[in-house]
Order: structure tokens, then sequence, then C-alpha cells
């Protein structure tokens, strides 16, 4: 019974003596992909692209309500001298250009949003394979996304942050 014992206690001691120093050789590292993110030069061209679509789009909705409202004035200012069946169809027309101009906003905010997408999938797909390369090359075994925020706390002293490794793997100074 002894025996069992003593190769008890040795077998607790030599597993925590094993986890202990396993401890010591984990890395953690920490980065700011937002911040990373917008030092690409990609980010800046998909910025400016998204911008020049969300204009173009901002242009075509005030050609519309121009539009409308001009029918809308002309409507006003010539509807007392306006039969019934001309009131109602330009009533009707009134009705159908501002349905339009619904659905184009509707649209319209759809289609930035998958433009956005897709402007900015490959930006984040390549930071974030850049994050994963730094932190298997240096032997991390966690690197945290402080932009995310779910890190609650990290101490400082105890996780590196890749940021310049990071850049550097994208090429950036």
């Amino acid at each position: 019974m002894r025996k069992f014992i003593g190769i008890l206690v040795i077998t607790i001691i030599v597993t925590f003596v094993g986890q202990s120093a396993m401890a010591q050789n984990v890395k953690f590292g920490h980065v700011n992909s937002d911040e990373l993110i917008q030092a690409l030069p990609d980010y800046d061209s998909a910025t400016v692209k998204i911008e020049k679509f969300r204009k173009d789009l901002i242009n075509a909705l005030e050609l519309m309500s121009v539009e409308l409202n001009n029918k809308n004035e002309a409507y006003q200012k010539d509807s007392k001298n306006l039969s019934d069946i001309v009131k109602q169809t330009k009533e009707q027309e009134l009705v159908d250009l501002q349905r339009r101009i619904q659905e184009f906003q509707n649209n319209a905010q759809q289609q930035l949003q998958d433009k956005q997408a897709e402007l900015f999938q490959p930006v984040m797909a390549k930071v974030d394979k850049a994050i994963k390369e730094v932190g298997k090359e240096n032997g991390f075994v966690y690197v945290f996304d402080v932009a995310k925020g779910v890190l609650l706390y990290f101490d400082e002293t105890k996780s590196t942050n890749i940021m310049p490794l990071a850049k550097a793997k994208l090429g950036l100074k």
C-alpha cells in the first residue's frame, strides 16, 4: 500500500512539474485587427470605391426626388384645370414614382452592403491570414484580437503585441 501511495505521489509531482514547465512556454499575443486592416493600401482603395458607389446611388436618388418634386408641383399647379381622368392618371404617376423611389432606396442600401462585403472581404482575409501565419511562425498558442471587444482583460506584460510582426508580414512599415 505504501508503494502505491509513493507511486501516486511521484506521479502527481511529475504531473504538476510537467504542467508548470509547459505553462512557462505558452506564448500569448494580441493585435488590433481593425488598426491593421486600416493600415493596408487595399483598405484605402476599397474605401474610395465604396464612397464613389455610395455617391452614385445618392445622385440617382436625388434625380428621382427632383423628378417627383417637379411632377408634384406641376400637378398641384394644374390640378384645378384637369379632368378627373387626367387627375387620376397624374396621381397614379406620382404614387408609382414614390413607390419606385422607396424601392430604389431599399435596393441601394442592400447593394451598398453587398459592395462593402465584396471589397472588404479580401482585405480582412489577408489580415486574418497574416495574423495566423505570424502566430504559427512565432509559436503563439493564442492571439487575441483586441478590436473585437470580446477580450475583457489581458496583461500586456505577459502578452506580445504582434502588430509589428503582422505589419511586416503584410509588407507595411
